[in-house]
């Protein structure tokens, strides 16, 4: 059974799709770590580390269900034939795990895309040549600023993703925060890309943050000022991460990450 998490009226699955190592080492992704960070960090995640001293990361999307409907944030990593295909472990197993969350694609009302890395769409559009939406009655929600950052991004997937999306009128850009159909809310957390968003799900004085990459080792968890070698603007990003770590909205604050070994981390 997938990993879930009840906040109020919203039930927030973990639905894995691969894991395996990182394409480099993790002392270049995160150059300006001290041995006494990665100490931390490891003790913190000791499953981000495989016995040859390689980052081990998870690949996961996250549905919320309410009696709204089901929102899925983020799409995977996707089939063996996947965008991501030349650096993950392909093929994903987001379907299985949707199937055992009780699931079906059809079901799926929202797709938010917290930005455009191969590993975060693949299982948006599947079919190769006869292209089509996976999940065929969703709104898919990308940021404007995503969009008009998509050749510097990911310029691949405007014929991969973008353009079959837009074909089918199943794409919409958002401009900064906005509320969502089923009661959350997609807000921008730019800097690992530009239009980069993640969402946030609250009931009273208890909140889920869905973060996409704003946070993807424990080692920024600890010390969010570090930075990570793929963060467009390292800058940028740090302050969005230190901007919903240190939010005090909330009594609780849970995050679901979708690269850290366990899925959800409670503040």
């Amino acid at each position: 059974m997938s990993p879930s998490l009840q906040v109020g009226p919203y039930t927030v699955i973990a639905l894995a799709d691969g894991a395996g190592p990182f394409f480099s080492p993790r002392a270049e992704a995160f150059p300006g770590a001290t041995t006494e960070q990665w100490s931390a960090a490891d003790r913190f995640d000791p499953g981000a580390l495989d016995a040859e001293g390689r980052w081990r990361l998870q690949f996961r999307a996250f549905a919320i269900r309410s009696d709204r409907g089901v929102t899925l944030i983020d799409a995977g990593i996707g089939p063996a034939d996947g965008p991501a295909a030349s650096w993950a472990p392909v093929p994903g197993a987001l379907p299985a795990s949707l199937a055992s969350a009780g699931i079906e694609p059809s079901d799926v009302d929202t797709v938010v895309l917290t930005h455009l890395h191969t590993d975060h769409v693949g299982w948006a559009v599947v079919g190769g040549e006869q292209a089509r939406p996976f999940f065929p009655n969703a709104e898919y929600l990308l940021q404007q600023a995503e969009f008009d950052a998509i050749e510097e991004v990911n310029p691949q997937l405007r014929s991969t993703v973008i353009d079959p999306l837009r074909k089918t009128d199943q794409l919409r850009l958002l401009d900064g925060d906005t509320p969502l159909r089923g009661g959350e809310r997609a807000f921008a957390t730019p800097g690992h890309t530009p239009g980069h968003q993640s969402v946030l799900i609250a009931s009273g004085r208890e909140q889920v943050a869905v973060t996409g990459d704003l946070l993807v080792h424990a080692i920024q968890l600890l010390h969010p000022k570090l930075a990570y070698a793929h963060e467009m603007d390292p800058e940028q990003a740090r302050a969005s991460r230190e901007r919903v770590l240190h939010d005090g909205a909330a009594d609780t604050l849970h995050l679901a990450t979708p690269h850290l070994t366990e899925p959800f981390i409670t503040r």
